[in-house]
């Protein structure tokens, strides 16, 4: 059977995915392949935000992978969905819109990767955001990406905004703009009461493009080579092996964990690691899924009575969430608009860091085990962040199988640093929960914890935290100095032509904040050095 040919096939309709097949698709004159290794994104469990609870915790449109288990969480093992669907964790996460610190942009410029300063990445931003209530300096209109307030609004979400404020957090509605710090209402990616992903900002409205061919249910098995050449890209729809190729260039865009696995399968990565698998070494390139970067996450969790403003297991509260489905439904109004994080803020562990080190998220229902341990009854919680984790971990290869999941080993909490650096954000956390704007609604807590008690809350860590679904890093970008490097400042991988590498693993380091918009700005950001090539 002869192979498709097209100018560029990406792997991974995820958030950097999607952009860059629209935008080297704005050429008539190019032909790009996208293969997915999921199915379209049809569910209204996608499109309805508040289904983010029905997909975080299952396999619908989800990997729903493990990590090994984490000496740090005591012997736990770690979950990690990603999504598995056109939209790729975008069409499953919380759709919080959060850039990042400038700080974090200026640092990858330090570490070598010319262009990659906060000056040269704004204007990505700018340009692929429809910002429905913020303007100016810091943020965009007309682009694909819409991003607005949530419709649907608790009153607890200011007892949040009022406690913060009490405990020193001062109040910072533009959080993406000249300053991080502060507690704000969390925008996000939302158009008329509908989740706005990656695929259905860049994707769904250019599927109509002759030169655009996405491929569904697509598993990408190797990255076809021809000397040190990228040709191409064969991959599974079932048990069929099909070959596409690229004329130009093959670009990686399967995320922190896809893409190492990936490259592995392919023959680039640390020598010795392939032949343990007996994959013939294509690229000796050491880097190749280590430096796993990801925010470790607390919650903490109290009950409150059904009849508040909050979501949760009670005949009042079903009620409530059947009349508010019929709403979604029928206005794409209500309850169902909410993606349950709305309030939150970035705060200093101490006044001489520089920038930001803790993020909170405040949730308005009981959170427990990523929605995988359901309680009856109502509840709020609230998560805090280590933002720049000093724990590297890694990703290997279970398999030459490009459909067994791959090896992933966080190494959470193994620098001793980001424990004393999560203890002293659950501190803050529970005493901004347990301040006076509360009162009203506070029940008993579901996991009790004393804030005088750093070693009782310190036990309770390794019991329960883990992911805030930010993993980074595993195919970092880096000067040629740099022998951990895998691709360069323009994303190409070290050593092979042709192809390159472009979404959250080319990260060096891990930003401070959610990495949903950092990765569309690396699609945006590798569009523009693509075409520039060309």
């Amino acid at each position: 059977m002869s192979a498709m040919e097209f100018d560029y096939v990406i792997v991974g309709a995820g958030s950097a995915g999607c952009v860059l097949a629209a935008r080297l698709s704005e050429d008539p004159n190019v032909s790009v392949c996208l293969l997915e290794a999921g199915g379209p994104d049809t569910s209204v469990l996608i499109h309805a935000p508040a289904a983010v609870v029905a997909m975080v915790p299952s396999k619908l449109n989800n990997y729903g992978y493990e990590t090994v288990p984490q000496a740090g969480l005591n012997g736990r093992r770690g979950y990690q969905p990603r999504g598995k669907t056109l939209g790729g964790s975008s069409s499953i996460n919380a759709m919080l819109y959060v850039r990042g610190n400038a700080w974090d942009y200026n640092h990858w410029a330090a570490l070598g990767n010319t262009g990659w300063g906060y000056d040269e990445v704004l204007p990505l931003f700018k340009r692929s955001e429809n910002n429905e209530h913020l303007s100016g300096a810091f943020h965009g209109q007309g682009g694909p990406l819409n991003v607005t307030y949530q419709q649907h609004q608790s009153p607890i979400n200011k007892m949040f905004l009022d406690a913060a404020a009490m405990n020193g957090i001062a109040p910072n509605p533009e959080y993406n703009g000249a300053e991080q710090a502060g507690a704000f209402m969390y925008q996000v990616t939302h158009k008329n009461g509908e989740r706005c992903s990656a695929a259905k900002a860049y994707l769904t409205p250019n599927l109509g493009r002759t030169n655009l061919k996405v491929v569904t249910h697509a598993v990408s098995a190797k990255v076809t080579l021809e000397g040190r050449r990228a040709a191409g890209v064969a991959y599974y729809q079932g048990n069929q092996l099909t070959q596409v190729k690229a004329r130009r260039e093959v670009i990686v865009s399967a995320g922190a964990f896809g893409s190492p696995q990936l490259l592995q399968l392919s023959g680039i990565g640390a020598a010795a690691e392939l032949q343990k698998h007996g994959i013939a070494v294509a690229q000796d390139l050491p880097g190749v899924g280590k430096n796993l970067q990801d925010h470790i996450d607390y919650v903490q969790s109290w009950r409150v009575a059904s009849s508040t403003e909050s979501f949760g297991l009670s005949l009042r509260g079903t009620a409530k969430v059947a009349s508010a489905m019929l709403e979604w439904k029928n206005k794409r109004s209500g309850m169902m608009t909410s993606t349950f994080a709305s309030a939150g803020a970035f705060f200093k562990s101490s006044p001489d860091v520089a920038v930001p080190d803790l993020q909170l998220v405040f949730v308005i229902a009981l959170v427990d085990d990523h929605a995988r341990k359901m309680h009856l009854g109502h509840g709020i919680s609230c998560h805090v962040d280590v933002l720049r984790p000093h724990s590297r971990g890694s990703v290997g290869l279970r398999s030459t199988d490009p459909r067994v999941a791959p090896v992933i080993d966080p190494q959470f909490l193994s620098d001793e640093r980001d424990m004393a650096l999560l203890l002293k954000g659950g501190q803050m956390q529970q005493r901004i929960l347990e301040s006076t704007p509360f009162d009203a609604v506070r029940g008993k807590m579901l996991y009790p914890t004393s804030i005088a008690d750093p070693r009782g809350m310190e036990q309770d860590i390794r019991n329960r935290a883990d992911t805030q679904y930010h993993p980074v890093g595993t195919c970092k970008m880096g000067p040629d100095s740099d022998p951990m490097a895998v691709v360069d400042a323009q994303l190409r991988v070290k050593g092979i032509a042709g192809l390159r590498v472009a979404d959250a693993s080319v990260m060096p380091t891990l930003i401070g904040g959610n990495t949903n918009a950092p990765s569309i700005m690396i699609g945006e950001k590798a569009a523009d050095m693509i075409r520039a090539s060309y």
